[in-house]
């Protein structure tokens, strides 16, 4: 490996010791990634540490990372693997796990719409939610936010649906434009 050109760079310094990150491509076109720890001496010199992994050992190195960040996000349980956090997070499930009479959707298909709570109706505007909530959970905050109160709803703005973790520029223009159609059919006199 005579010539690297580096396709992609990190760095970051912490007491003294400079870190360098760098995705590389070698001569003969295969990657590798070089990590690179530069220590500041009192004589104002540097002592540097390297450890090259390549491409055929990315996977052996992401799994490594992967087993060390659960450990660390889990230390108590030391004996998790990423494929029991997938478990875990899959057992949680959103709407979709539940049973289907409770589902919004399903809800309003049985029973009318008549039949649905706000939170319910508005998280079927939404969509979905993220693996760390639902639709109806986060429809839930938004309603929260305004004290349960619709009419604030419609004077809600797109940066502050978009500030709610979970809602994007679609699904705060979905909300946005059901609340103007309401507001219109309610200047008209219009009631279902």
């Amino acid at each position: 490996m005579k010539i690297s050109k580096i396709l992609a760079s990190e760095s970051f310094l912490s007491r003294g010791k400079h870190y360098f990150l760098d995705f590389k491509i070698a001569e003969n076109n295969s990657n590798y990634i070089n990590i690179v720890r530069s220590d500041s001496q009192p004589d104002g010199s540097y002592t540097r540490q390297c450890v090259t992994v390549f491409e055929e050992d990315f996977d052996l190195l992401i799994g490594c990372l992967s087993s060390l960040f659960s450990s660390a996000a889990y230390p108590d349980d030391r004996e998790i693997s990423v494929q029991d956090l997938r478990r875990m997070n899959a057992d949680k499930g959103g709407i979709k796990s539940w049973e289907p009479e409770l589902r919004p959707r399903e809800k309003m298909l049985q029973l009318g719409r008549e039949a649905m709570e706000n939170a319910e109706l508005l998280a079927m505007l939404i969509g979905s939610g993220s693996p760390n909530e639902s639709a109806l959970v986060l429809a839930a905050r938004i309603l929260d936010s305004v004290g349960g109160d619709l009419r604030k709803l419609s004077g809600v703005g797109l940066e502050e649906f978009c500030g709610f973790a979970g809602m994007g520029l679609a699904k705060s223009s979905a909300i946005m434009a059901a609340m103007e159609l309401g507001r219109r059919m309610d200047a008209l006199g219009i009631y279902p």
